[in-house]
Order: C-alpha cells, then sequence, then structure tokens
C-alpha cells in the first residue's frame, strides 16, 4: 500500500504504527511533526487545504500512491482537486475522541497494523481516565481554549473532552465563532490558546492587550497560556501532550509543568 498523507495527524498515526515505508508523498506539516520522514524525502505537497495550488497534481501522480488520506480542515476547492484524481480518497472528519480512535483504525487496516492500532488507542484511553481521575473535583474551573484568532474561533469538541478530562469546564460552543466582548463577560478562570498553524507563537501579551482583557481573572492571575497548536489541532497520538499541557495549566500543583506550556509574563 502507497499513501499520500495530506495532514499530519495521518502522517503521525502511520508513525505510531510503525509503518512509515507506506508514505509516498507527505506534506510540509508532515514533516514537521514526524522528523523520520525527512530522512525518507518522499515528495511534498500541499495539505487537504491548499491542495488546488498549481503543481500538487502533478507531484501527486507522479508519487503513484494507492490511496490518499486526507483530514480536517477542508476546502472544497482542494477536495474537488484531489478526487478529479481518480485516487482513492480516505477522507477523514472527526469531531470527538471517540471519532479520533475510529479513524486511527481505520488507518490502521490500510496498513495492516490493526494489534499496534488498539494498543495507541488503549494507552491514550488509559491516560485520558487517569487524569479524570486524578482531577475529579466538584469545583469546576471554566476555561476558555481557542482555536483561532482573526475571528475567535472556540477549540473543537475532542478539545472539550480534553478540558473535561483535565476537571475544567469547557466556555462556549466547541467549534463556533466568539467575541472578544462575550469572553470578557464569562470571565473563565483560565485561558488557553493553540492557534492553528501558530505551533507556540500566540502572541500573549498583545491578545489580552487589544482585546481590553487586562482586567479578567484569568489575566490579572496569570493564568494565560500557549499550548503548541499541534498538541491541540491535531487528532492524533499526540492529544495526550495537549492534555499534559491542559492539565499543568488547570492543576500546577499536581501535574508537573509540561516543558512546551508557555505561559503570560514569563
Amino acid at each position: 500500500m502507497r499513501i499520500a498523507s495530506l495532514q499530519p495527524s495521518v502522517a503521525i498515526t502511520v508513525a505510531r504504527l510503525g509503518r512509515l515505508d507506506t508514505l509516498c508523498a507527505v506534506t510540509k506539516y508532515c514533516v514537521e511533526a514526524v522528523p523520520e520522514l525527512a530522512a525518507l524525502a518522499p515528495p511534498v505537497l500541499d495539505d487537504s487545504w491548499s491542495f488546488d495550488k498549481p503543481g500538487n497534481l502533478d507531484r501527486l501522480l507522479e508519487a503513484k500512491p494507492d490511496l490518499v488520506i486526507a483530514s480536517v480542515p477542508y476546502r472544497m476547492e482542494s477536495l474537488a482537486a484531489i478526487l478529479k484524481t481518480g485516487i482513492p480518497v480516505l477522507a477523514l472528519a472527526p469531531h470527538q475522541l471517540a471519532d479520533v480512535y475510529r479513524d486511527m483504525r481505520l488507518i490502521a487496516r490500510q496498513v495492516e497494523a490493526v494489534d499496534r492500532a488498539e494498543a495507541m488507542i488503549g494507552e491514550m484511553k488509559s491516560a485520558v481516565a487517569e487524569t479524570r481521575t486524578r482531577t475529579a473535583a466538584p469545583a469546576r474551573q471554566t476555561v476558555y481554549c481557542e482555536e483561532w484568532g482573526k475571528p475567535l474561533i472556540h477549540s473543537q469538541a475532542w478539545v472539550a473532552e480534553l478540558i473535561d478530562a483535565a476537571g475544567g469546564q469547557f466556555v462556549g460552543t466547541p467549534g463556533g465563532h466568539t467575541t472578544a466582548d462575550t469572553i470578557a463577560a464569562a470571565d473563565p478562570d483560565v485561558l488557553l490558546f493553540a492557534w492553528c498553524g501558530a505551533g507556540d507563537r500566540v502572541p500573549l501579551e498583545r491578545v489580552i492587550e487589544q482585546r481590553g482583557w487586562r482586567q479578567m481573572r484569568a489575566v490579572r492571575s496569570g493564568r494565560v497560556f500557549c499550548i503548541p497548536d499541534e498538541f491541540l489541532n491535531t487528532p492524533a497520538f499526540n492529544l495526550l501532550d495537549g492534555l499534559a499541557c491542559i492539565a499543568a495549566a488547570l492543576h500546577p500543583a499536581e501535574f508537573s509543568r509540561h516543558i512546551n506550556l508557555r505561559r503570560i509574563r514569563e
């Protein structure tokens, strides 16, 4: 099986399954997420958001994949360009953690690594359950988690599940748009930022200043954090790093500080 991976979540999953040898084309984000791919030097394509750009079709056809695996986010133009190749496409669109686990099983079946997938899913479920047990308490902290800043977009449903497992209460509607005034009025205990494509480079101080959030309780207590976007926005095994960051942000006395969790005023 020769697979073209158009999102890093796919490459991460294939890597965890021990089947990087099946990837015949990837995106630059796949290489960033799985550095071992650099040595293999597969052709690099744009992702399922930007695939309709010139040159991608030719590079994909030259790679001769048996299957293209794409995942959210999509643009209709890019998806249409992929479908026009006539190559079979597995299009993933997870919403909740259960969907992420299902997609792992789907990918595993393509690369004949079903047993490894079940072990990986079991490890993720155990980590979520353990975190939930350690953070069980009657009082739950309110948490605003932002996927994008212009416009303001709440993080996805699987992130809301991770926040719940870490003893938090997700503010707003997962994946929905909001406004600075709405969040200021909610005045959550903790502010988390994980902007798509921004890595760990969300300018926390500037965001707070521009939105007039200086008087919010999370800001006054210094509970404003940036989590690397691949830990929350890439639905794969690395969500466990996101969970660790969330747990440390909400319960610093109970959980060790994750090396990639960045706090305001530092």
